[in-house]
């Protein structure tokens, strides 16, 4: 609701890339900054983290997740797909040996490498 992270990745080598973050203000992007980001990558498919609870069960977050992706969608004509993201910023901040998220000034970078992550695992399936 508040950054967005970024990743890009290729399908023929199976690697993904942190790019950047973006901010979001009240749950809403930077669209002016996304379309520059898509004008320049020229991606042929999006990926969006899906949070999930721990069950697997869909959460408020899950909803947002899912309208923001609709609107890439809807706004860019790129097909989006879903990725489960459980743990990701968790892992990220283990990566990057940060005990809590709250502990960080470099949150950019934790929400960059999430999307490396999530995009990671997508290409991995």
């Amino acid at each position: 609701m508040k950054n967005i992270g970024i990743a890009v990745g290729q399908e023929l080598t199976h690697t993904a890339n942190p790019l950047t973050a973006i901010k979001a203000r009240d749950g809403i992007p930077d669209w002016e900054q996304i379309h520059k980001l898509l004008d320049e990558w020229k991606p042929q498919l999006l990926i969006v983290g899906l949070p999930l609870n721990m069950d697997g069960t869909e959460q408020d977050m899950t909803a947002a997740a899912r309208r923001f992706g609709n609107r890439l969608h809807g706004r860019f004509n790129i097909p989006v797909e879903w990725q489960d993201e459980r743990l990701t910023t968790y892992e990220a901040l283990d990566q990057m040996g940060i005990r809590s998220k709250m502990d960080t000034r470099q949150r950019s970078d934790v929400d960059q490498l999430s999307a490396q992550l999530i995009l990671q695992s997508w290409l991995n399936q």
